[in-house]
């Protein structure tokens, strides 16, 4: 992230402010302006209307539902994970795909009607203010919010950031949170292992002010992997204290606590997975050996390089 008193943040801020005035959003919430048709990994704070099935949270934002319980460091291990029931306001973290959509970057997922839904109720209730009533209305083009039929498709726009992946020049993945009773700038900071001041940078924030309902990017340090581009999982990012599985479920990529540096096992749910076997050795993946030699120590490591057309890369 550049230099908060470089030109190009004070650029940054009255831009990001501009943006911001203009929002539908009922709430404030941070928006980043992009030109490019790419997308980042990145994640929204979400706390449960209701006890929910696993399956029913990651239809809610149409992600993986084994991605969407590691990402929040619970147990994958059940018996008929899918159908597994997360309690009424459990604060999840969901990992989302963020993209760039005239001109900011947003993330949409969809949710179809049901029989007493309004868009006050779908936005306030079902997404937790993620999204305003007047957001999803204008999304879907919708003339009378008083009509909603039944079984209805509506997309609905979820806020998110990219700032390409870093914060400070660091590996970072964006959380948008939606500030709660009692939450501060501090507070929040101090509980997502980031600082005050990158907080308010990359919320062009002018004082520590927040109130319930804002909407706040909030950085958080990651690991960063190396595959190369041609791999399915180019681009891997793992916030700090969590993994992700790649390489079909095969392969479990972890991050800290404390160490920013990715380090890939097999993964606990592999079944039917490509050899992970370093080449011309006896090493599986994640395998380190050291061995006493004249100068100090000869260590060897197995390390996962990427998966590519169905194989898994090792090195």
């Amino acid at each position: 992230m550049a230099n908060p008193k470089s030109p190009i943040s004070i650029f940054l801020f009255f831009l990001f402010s501009f943006y911001s005035f203009i929002s539908t959003s009922l709430g404030k919430s941070t928006i980043e302006p992009c030109s490019v048709f790419d997308s980042c990994n990145a994640m929204v704070g979400y706390s449960l209307y209701t006890d929910l099935k696993v399956a029913e949270v990651a239809n809610l934002f149409q992600v993986d539902p084994v991605a969407l319980l590691i990402a929040n460091a619970i147990d994958i291990s059940y018996p008929d994970l899918e159908n597994h029931i997360l309690p009424s306001k459990l604060f999840l973290k969901v990992p989302i795909s963020c993209s760039c959509k005239d001109g900011i970057r947003k993330s949409f997922t969809r949710y179809k009607t049901r029989p007493s839904d309004t868009l006050g109720s779908i936005a306030d209730g079902v997404f937790s203010g993620l999204v305003s009533a007047d957001q999803i209305r204008d999304a879907n083009g919708i003339t009378d919010p008083t009509v909603l039929d039944v079984g209805l498709s509506l997309a609905v726009p979820l806020p998110c950031t990219c700032f390409n992946s870093t914060d400070n020049l660091l590996p970072a993945v964006y959380l948008s949170y939606v500030v709660r009773q009692g939450d501060t700038v501090s507070g929040v900071a101090a509980r997502y292992y980031t600082t005050v001041t990158d907080i308010m940078t990359v919320n062009a924030m002018g004082s520590m002010t927040v109130k319930p309902g804002d909407i706040i990017s909030i950085p958080l340090p990651a690991c960063a992997s190396s595959f190369p581009r041609y791999s399915s999982d180019f681009g891997l990012i793992v916030p700090n204290g969590t993994y992700a599985i790649t390489a079909s479920h095969c392969v479990q990529c972890s991050c800290g606590p404390g160490n920013l540096n990715l380090y890939c096992t097999p993964a606990s749910l592999a079944v039917s997975c490509s050899s992970m076997q370093c080449k011309n050795s006896n090493l599986m993946l994640g395998n380190v050996t050291s061995q006493p030699s004249s100068a100090g120590c000869n260590v060897t490591s197995c390390s996962y390089g990427g998966y590519v057309n169905g194989t898994i890369i090792t090195m």
